[in-house]
């Protein structure tokens, strides 16, 4: 899962740095394996920062000063293909044709076909494992194919049909061409996120994309809208112009977005996802009072902060219990969900949380957060729990059990990494050391959303029903995943990139803590 921005400015001697730097820090609990941006200044020319580590580690004071231009694009990452390498750090360039910058959330499920095509028939030199740069290859050979000196509108628009037709998966794209404008668009079945809005300024209107509306509000932009599956969109410094470039096939926005994922201040496809938590607590405190009847022996609700935090009190309220923030969260430590290996999830599991005693000794307590997915930090939450004093623990989970791989773009590839696989509600509670296991009904997850756009008939629930909405997941692909993504494979994969000190950074073969300029590319 990844954040990206596009920002185009309309006072052409303003600089976007700062609030490209500002966006990918509201974007930053979407991935804090490493940030970027790039700039486009006078003439055309690229600037460029970009490396492993959170936002405010890649830059300071002086990169952002560096970074010339009043258009530009951003993006923090967590890898779900690829590996960690500073090599993979987004955004993607290539000189040819016109200069293109690109930057992707997401994941395709055709990537060997793609790189045969790119390989045997356009001969394009693939320098990463990262399908965003098959993204943007894909892209810069269709337009390519154009031959033309300066290209149009409708060339990009030609360039992105022909990418949809080659590209499977769940994508949300921003690009840049230099000299040119931003670009924004969305797979045919809008899996992932992205929305755009405006700003009015004496100079004229200011655009910009994100992955979560909660960025726009920040910025001051407003009439946020998001692109339609199949859809994309063209800013350049005269006109804004869109198109719906292919059919949608089945809309079905991720429906993880709701429950992990997005800020709750954000709005994505019309739905409030602080709303749409607010209902799954309500829904949740169902199954409690289904599981427990009229046996029920809960003193308090306990949430596991920050993402449930919402449902937890809305099942507090419904249940007609006391609720109480029993863990104190260290904010200055990532979401475990995303950390790379199970040792280091474990590790700062509790370094991350505090359980106080105060709220747990003798009690009987309902936890709830948001999914149990490897059920590591569940683990190490019961056991805070349990080492603070409580009596008996019940552990509700906001989303029903996750049994199956995700493939198209968050980090859950392995079924034998997942709690869920093959275990039924008892053997998970005795997995994590709870007492009871509480599950929502999916059916119920999905009218959580629903109810606040109707227009939305289905999400991709595949991580819980094995429902590939795309099709082409074959069972061969998901073991293939599963041999190349689990834990012990991406470890292996980060030792040799962490090593390789001649790996072609940013593309290009030079160190990001340098300033070198390629052709007309400056990199800080």
């Amino acid at each position: 899962m990844c954040g990206i921005l596009a920002l185009l400015l309309a006072d052409s001697n303003a600089s976007a740095n700062l609030e490209l730097f500002e966006g990918l820090q509201l974007l930053q609990h979407r991935g804090q394996d490493s940030a970027g941006i790039v700039t486009c200044g006078p003439k055309g020319r690229f600037y460029q920062r970009k490396g492993n580590g959170m936002v405010r580690d890649v830059f300071d004071q002086k990169h952002l000063q560096n970074l010339v231009g009043n258009l530009g694009i951003g993006h923090v990452r967590y890898p779900t293909a690829g590996t960690s390498s500073h090599s993979e750090a987004q955004p993607f360039y290539v000189n040819s044709p016109y200069g293109i910058v690109f930057g992707h959330n997401g994941n395709l499920i055709n990537t060997q076909e793609i790189k045969n095509y790119l390989d045997f028939h356009t001969h394009r030199h693939i320098n990463t494992d990262s399908d965003s740069e098959l993204l943007l290859n894909i892209f810069a050979n269709n337009l390519q194919a154009t031959n033309k000196v300066r290209i149009n509108e409708k060339d990009i628009f030609t360039a992105i049909k022909g990418l949809y037709e080659r590209c499977i998966g769940g994508y949300a794209c921003v690009a840049m061409i230099a000299g040119f404008g931003i670009i924004g668009f969305r797979d045919p079945y809008g899996i992932r996120p992205i929305c755009y809005g405006r700003r009015e300024t004496i100079k004229g209107t200011d655009y910009m994309f994100a992955s979560e509306s909660v960025v726009l509000d920040a910025l001051g932009f407003t009439e946020v809208i998001d692109i339609n599956p199949g859809e994309a969109i063209i800013i350049t410094k005269t006109e804004i112009t869109k198109s719906r470039l292919i059919e949608a096939k089945n809309f079905a926005p991720c429906i993880f977005e709701y429950v992990y994922f997005a800020r709750p201040d954000s709005v994505i496809d019309g739905i409030s996802v602080y709303s749409s938590r607010l209902v799954m607590g309500e829904y949740l405190a169902d199954q409690v009072l289904k599981k427990c009847g009229n046996s029920m022996d809960i003193d308090v609700v306990i949430p596991v902060p920050d993402t449930s935090r919402v449902a937890a009190l809305q099942a507090a309220y419904k249940l007609k219990l006391p609720y109480r923030e029993g863990f104190i969260k260290n904010r200055y430590i990532g979401r475990t969900f995303i950390m790379p290996g199970q040792q280091m999830r474990r590790t700062n599991v509790r370094r991350k949380l505090n359980a106080m005693a105060l709220e747990f000794a003798d009690k009987n307590v309902l936890i709830v957060d948001d999914s149990i997915v490897r059920g590591t930090t569940s683990k190490e939450i019961v056991q805070m729990a349990r080492d603070a004093g409580a009596r008996k623990i019940y552990f509700a989970s906001c989303a029903p059990p996750i049994k199956y791989p995700n493939v198209y773009g968050i980090d859950m590839p392995s079924r034998q990494e997942l709690v869920a696989h093959n275990r039924d509600d008892d053997l998970i509670a005795k997995e994590i050391g709870a007492d009871v296991i509480i599950y929502q009904e999916l059916d119920d997850l999905l009218e959580s959303c629903k109810k606040f756009n109707p227009n939305i008939k289905s999400f991709d629930c595949s991580v819980f029903n094995g429902e590939y909405i795309t099709g082409n997941v074959t069972t061969e692909y998901l073991e293939h995943l599963e041999n190349v993504r689990n834990d012990v494979a991406k470890s292996f994969k980060d030792t040799l990139h962490s090593s390789d000190t001649t790996d072609l950074h940013n593309n290009f073969g030079f160190s990001s803590k340098s300033q070198v300029k390629c052709g007309s590319f400056w990199a800080y």
